[in-house]
């Protein structure tokens, strides 16, 4: 159950944080530990990218947070957990009688009527390279367990009574004797909520759910990489008696470009100039992720020479300002001469005092 883990790992330590840290804070710390530790640029790491993962699943959602947070500051030592007054786990006699009851007081009441949050979904996302660059507004398709149309997920026939379970009567849980030791599991007859529906919904069975495809909009910010993952908070499975839904995790992934590349924000590209071009200067016509736009090539220019046009990268967002585009030049030299070209380039070297070693 994740309370008892909850007990044992402190996600705050695991981002380096404090319980005092900010949402800001977090999510600021996530996103540099989990660059840090990506498995695609520092492979041996999944483990500790999945812990990292872990920990902002639930310090990153409010709700979830709450909940370990008050989980952390019972501790199994207090308020009935430990000690051998009140309800829980009894150090002195090992009874662990009360303790789903704790935990359903804990988080919202009753076992029966406890709010249960909906399950996190993922699905993965391909964009082209220029939807990635300029961010894009799109949606994805999903296939989920929606709460049931005909009872609104509660499971039961509309109309119908909800009967307390003989087995655990109520309680959801019921205790096993082990000798000197009572130890509490949940209860099989009612899968821990305490009863059922006398008459079970005819169209889920009594899940409470039934299968739905359903299309959800996605805001892709601008620059995006390849193999980013964006949290969609309430986009996941529907809640259970009243309980909010869980999250969508997009994993996106970035179709390459054969005309451009990425450095930072800075979109990259290369353009052919010819050798004689170069050496005399030129205009050249340069595509971007726009329309294309001219570019002056100075008298002189160096093969290899990157020039840049500002404000033709990633387009400016939050606090980031504008990338530009960088272009660099590639010289294109004739593979073949003929023999009154070969005259010309001769008498240009020998203008210009350049040796020509014969072939």
């Amino acid at each position: 159950m994740a309370e008892r883990e909850w007990f044992e790992k402190d996600y705050y330590q695991v981002l380096g944080l404090t319980s005092s840290a900010t949402d800001k804070e977090i999510t600021r710390a996530y996103r540099k530990l989990a660059k840090q530790f990506h498995p695609d640029t520092h492979p041996g790491s999944e483990d500790r990218f999945k812990e990292i993962s872990g920990a902002y699943d639930v310090l990153g959602d409010d709700t979830k947070r709450k909940e370990y947070d008050e989980v952390r500051r019972l501790g199994p030592a207090a308020s009935g957990l430990g000690g051998s007054g009140g309800g829980g786990f009894n150090f002195q006699t090992g009874d662990f009688s009360d303790l789903g009851d704790i935990f359903g007081g804990l988080f919202g009441g009753s076992r029966r009527q406890r709010a249960q949050r909906g399950a996190d979904l993922e699905t993965a996302l391909h964009l082209g390279f220029r939807d990635a660059v300029k961010g894009v507004t799109t949606t994805v398709s999903l296939s989920s367990n929606e709460a049931c149309h005909t009872c609104k997920g509660t499971g039961g026939a509309p109309g119908s009574e909800f009967v307390t379970c003989e087995r655990c009567q109520g309680r959801g849980v019921i205790n096993d004797d082990q000798g000197p030791f009572a130890m509490s599991s949940v209860c099989p007859v009612c899968q821990g909520r305490g009863g059922r529906f006398a008459t079970p919904c005819p169209t889920c069975h009594g899940t409470g759910r039934e299968p739905s495809a359903r299309r959800v909009n996605v805001r892709i910010p601008p620059g995006v990489v390849d193999s980013q993952r964006i949290r969609l908070k309430g986009k996941g499975n529907p809640g259970a008696h009243g309980g909010p839904a869980g999250d969508l995790y997009v994993d996106v992934h970035v179709t390459p470009d054969p005309r451009f590349d990425r450095r930072g924000r800075n979109v990259t590209t290369t353009v052919k100039v010819p050798l004689t071009s170069t050496m005399l200067g030129t205009t050249v016509e340069v595509p971007t992720l726009d329309e294309p736009v001219t570019l002056k090539i100075p008298a002189g220019t160096q093969p290899g020479t990157t020039m840049r046009v500002k404000g033709r990268g990633v387009p400016a967002s939050g606090k980031h300002a504008a990338g530009d585009l960088l272009v660099t030049v590639s010289v294109t030299v004739p593979k073949k001469l003929t023999k009154q070209q070969r005259g010309l380039v001769e008498q240009l070297a020998s203008a210009l005092n350049e040796e020509v070693l014969s072939e």
